[in-house]
């Protein structure tokens, strides 16, 4: 068998390892999160467009309201990115890079970790590398006069990379960063700046341009909020301050998450590389789609140090060119055959490791559940049934239904994908609600509230309301809640305080894995709803 179809063999059989993996581990509370997102259909969401949601509504439209419906596409968009992978760098240098392209880029543990969860990684790494791809064709088909169909200037593949990069900029808004690296491709290279005055840039703008208004003039509509929040994420508000720690925790993330030795290698060629752009047309191209990305993120490290899966994307095209230049290393020295050997290995271990730390601890060694980030994937169900059994017994004391209120948006989410019986209290609400807020948090501030007050219908007020204000009433008005907290904290928030009579903590649940301390839920009984005073 040769090399191609020992690939081709071994993605199909990762791609059904994969699947089976997705309904084998429990929900993150993003991968929640983005399943409420999925249940709102809208435009663009408080933190990003609606890429992931449409992804989650489609897997969950055909598999059911499940592990595997939320992330039926995480597994297909990573076969189908690899594929992309191999066909790009194939074009690019030859098969045999080609292969160990696709294969490297398995090893990767980030990659690994987003071709199992669904969040909008897997899917802004598809359609950048689609991207990619197509505009190479569209600079192959405009400067080349090889094709007698095709007028000088002009591609269809031009409007599929605005497509491609819009569709992407849905999913994650750094996806919009390929119009600044295709700006550099045409600036640098001298018979691609005729491109400039010729239509397929500017129609490759303009379909960008139609992606781009939905998500802007909705963020007109409600105070800019995602780009305030972007702005405050990514410490750009603040002053500017170098703190030495965070670029090199910076670097420390990007190590851990893209196997030490084999981000080793990628630095190493992007060095070696980065002078040999100014005469090769190839590490030029794919070091304009890598640098940029890399650059920004690693300037507002000098900050605060962002998440070491902001710069995904960039690391295609990296991969892309390290895979080149350490395959072309290899045929010329054993000590660096003996060095990739090494680094994929490592690479397959912390994968394999990342998907499942539970094998060192089945190897007696006692890692902490704190330290381990597959934590997050853990203990809900288990949660949410001391939730429904709490909720059970407090009803039957009281005789009444009571509501719930989690601390913040990944307990919310989680705890309520996993209740038997979500009780959603009207049309559009959430199954648990998060603290009263004046400010808008996140995307529970724009769904259906607790403190919100419902408008009478004309000539329909009751006579019994039992609070009024205008032409409202709060329907939660002195009714009882559950707040549901995975903080140490044994007082309610101020929030909760202020807004009940009393909040009394009447359970503390241990979630454990293993003999080992998950988290701790705590539940208080939240009593006489009022509604804070402003």
């Amino acid at each position: 068998m040769n090399p191609k179809r020992w690939l081709f063999t071994a993605l199909a059989l990762l791609t059904i390892l994969r699947i089976w993996m997705t309904g084998n581990m429990e929900l993150a509370p993003d991968e929640s999160y983005y399943y409420l997102w999925s249940q709102h259909p809208d435009v663009c969401y408080f933190s990003k467009g609606p890429g992931v949601a449409a992804a989650i509504r489609i897997g969950t439209d055909l598999l059911g309201a499940t592990e595997h419906g939320v992330r039926f596409l995480s597994p297909l968009l990573s076969l189908a990115t690899s594929l992309l992978l191999f066909l790009f760098a194939r074009r690019l240098f030859s098969e045999q890079i080609a292969v160990w392209t696709a294969l490297a880029m398995n090893f990767l543990p980030i990659l690994q970790v987003g071709s199992v969860v669904m969040t909008i990684d897997p899917l802004s790494i598809f359609f950048w590398t689609a991207a990619l791809f197509t505009f190479w064709l569209a600079l192959e088909r405009s400067t080349s006069p090889e094709d007698e169909h095709l007028r000088e200037g002009w591609s269809w593949w031009w409007l599929a990379t605005g497509a491609l990069i819009g569709l992407g900029f849905l999913c994650k808004w750094t996806n919009a960063m390929q119009l600044v690296s295709i700006i550099l491709v045409l600036v640098s290279c001298r018979r691609m700046r005729r491109q400039f005055f010729k239509p397929g840039f500017w129609l490759m703008l303009l379909v960008f341009l139609v992606f781009l208004l939905p998500p802007l003039l909705w963020n007109a509509q409600h105070q800019w909020i995602t780009f305030n929040h972007l702005t405050h994420r990514g410490g750009i508000g603040q002053p500017f301050r170098i703190h030495i720690g965070e670029p090199l925790a910076f670097l420390g993330a990007h190590a851990g998450v893209y196997s030490p030795l084999l981000f080793i290698a990628i630095v190493i060629t992007l060095c070696r590389e980065f002078p040999r752009a100014r005469d090769h047309f190839n590490p030029r191209f794919l070091i304009a789609f890598a640098l940029p990305l890399l650059l920004m993120y690693f300037i507002l490290s000098l900050k605060k140090a962002g998440e070491a899966n902001w710069t995904a994307p960039a690391m295609v095209s990296a991969g892309i060119l390290a895979a080149a230049d350490w395959v072309e290393r290899a045929r010329r020295s054993a000590h660096v055959r003996r060095f990739l050997g090494i680094s994929l290995g490592f690479g397959l271990v912390l994968s394999v490791l990342i998907m499942n730390i539970d094998l060192l601890r089945s190897l007696g060694l006692p890692y902490p559940y704190k330290k381990d980030p597959t934590t997050r994937l853990r203990g809900w169900i288990t949660a949410a049934d001391a939730v429904e059994k709490v909720r059970a017994a407090r009803e039957k004391a009281l005789g009444a239904p009571v509501f719930l209120i989690a601390n913040g948006r990944g307990v919310a989410s989680s705890v309520g994908f996993y209740l038997k019986n979500k009780r959603m209290e009207g049309p559009g609400h959430p199954p648990i609600y998060t603290p009263e807020s004046q400010s808008i948090d996140d995307q529970f501030s724009f769904w259906p509230r607790y403190d919100q007050f419902v408008p009478y219908k004309p000539g329909q007020r009751p006579a019994d309301a039992l609070y009024t204000e205008e032409a409202g009433y709060n329907p939660f008005h002195g009714r009882t809640a559950l707040f549901i907290s995975d903080s140490t904290d044994n007082d309610a928030p101020s929030s909760i305080l202020g807004g009940f009579e009393k909040a009394e903590l009447i359970a503390c649940v241990d979630i454990e894995r293993r003999g080992w301390r998950l988290r701790q839920i705590r539940i208080f009984e939240c009593t006489n709803y009022h509604s804070r005073s402003l």
